[in-house]
C-alpha cells in the first residue's frame, strides 16, 4: 500500500516582507494543499540576512515545521544561545565539528510520522567548509534508521554542484531541494532512482528587488563598487517554493511542483 506525504520547501525567506506574508498565506495553504509538513530556508528573515531568537520563535508559530539555514546563520550572533536547544533550526551540517548547532534532525508530522532534514552548504564561489558529499552520506546513513523519508536543503552557489549532488543523492534521499541563489529555477524532476530534485526553490519575499534588496542600492553598488547599505525592498511580495509528494513507505518522491503564491489584489 502507497502512503503519501506532502511537504512544503518555502524558498529563501528575507526580512520583514518576507515573514510577514508567511503569517497572512501559510495557514491556509497548508489547510488548502493538505501539506503534512513544511520547510522554510530562513537565513534572511532577519533585516534581510541572519536570524534573532525572536524572529526563530516567530516564524515556527506560523506553521513552520523545519527552520533551515546556510551561510547567512552567523549574521547575528544572538542566534547561538538557540542553535544547541532548538532542534527545529539546523545550520549545515558540513561545518567543521565542534560549531554550534546541528546539520539534520528528524521530526514528526502531525500523523506522527518521522521526517528527516538534512542541511548542507556548497564550497564552489562560498567557504570551503566540510565537503557535503562526504557528510551527506555519514548523515544519511544516521536519518535512515529513523525515517525513509528525507529531505535535502543544499544552500550552494553553483548549479553544478547542485546537479552533482542530486545525482549523487539519487536513490537515497526522497529530495535534494536547492536554496541560497533566490532565483526558483525551472528544472525541477524526478531522478532515475526516484530522487526529487531542483536547483533552486526561489525567494519569498519582495519581488520588485534584487534578491529581496533596493534595486537602487543594488545598482549604487555595482555602480561605484563602494559599501552600501542594502535595505530589504518592499513591493510584489510572494512565497516561493515546491510541493513535494512522497511514498511515505518507501521515501520515494512521486512529484514535485512548483509553486508560488500572492495576496489577493
Amino acid at each position: 500500500m502507497i502512503f503519501d506525504m506532502k511537504i512544503l520547501f518555502i524558498g529563501d525567506i528575507v526580512g520583514r516582507p518576507g515573514r510577514e506574508i508567511i503569517k497572512d498565506l501559510l495557514p491556509g495553504i497548508r489547510k488548502r494543499e493538505n501539506l503534512d509538513f513544511v520547510i522554510a530556508n530562513a537565513e534572511n528573515s532577519a533585516g534581510g540576512s541572519g536570524l534573532t531568537i525572536k524572529v526563530v520563535e516567530e516564524l515556527l508559530s506560523c506553521n513552520i515545521d523545519c527552520l533551515t539555514t546556510g551561510d547567512h546563520i552567523w549574521a547575528k550572533k544572538e542566534v547561538l544561545k538557540i542553535l544547541d536547544t532548538e532542534p527545529r533550526l539546523l545550520r549545515p551540517a558540513n561545518y567543521p565539528s565542534g560549531v554550534v548547532g546541528c546539520g539534520s534532525v528528524v521530526l514528526k508530522t502531525r500523523s506522527q510520522s518521522p521526517v528527516g532534514v538534512l542541511n548542507l552548504q556548497g564550497r564552489v564561489f562560498m567557504q570551503p567548509i566540510e565537503c557535503p558529499f562526504h557528510v551527506a552520506q555519514k548523515e544519511i546513513e544516521q536519518l535512515k534508521e529513523k525515517t525513509s523519508v528525507i529531505i535535502v536543503d543544499f544552500h550552494a552557489e553553483a548549479t553544478s554542484e547542485k546537479q552533482a549532488l542530486g545525482y549523487f543523492l539519487d536513490g537515497k534521499v526522497s529530495a535534494v531541494v536547492g536554496t541560497h541563489t533566490h532565483v526558483q529555477t525551472a528544472d525541477e524532476t524526478i531522478l532515475t532512482n526516484g530522487t526529487a530534485y531542483i536547483s533552486d526553490v526561489g525567494m519569498t519575499g519582495p519581488f520588485r528587488s534584487v534578491l529581496g534588496r533596493s534595486i537602487d542600492a543594488v545598482l549604487k553598488r555595482f555602480l561605484t563598487s563602494t559599501p552600501t547599505r542594502m535595505e530589504v525592498a518592499q513591493e510584489d511580495v510572494r512565497i516561493q517554493g515546491v510541493i513535494l509528494d512522497v511514498d511515505d513507505n518507501s521515501g520515494r518522491a512521486r512529484s514535485i511542483t512548483r509553486v508560488e503564491y500572492r495576496r489577493d489584489v
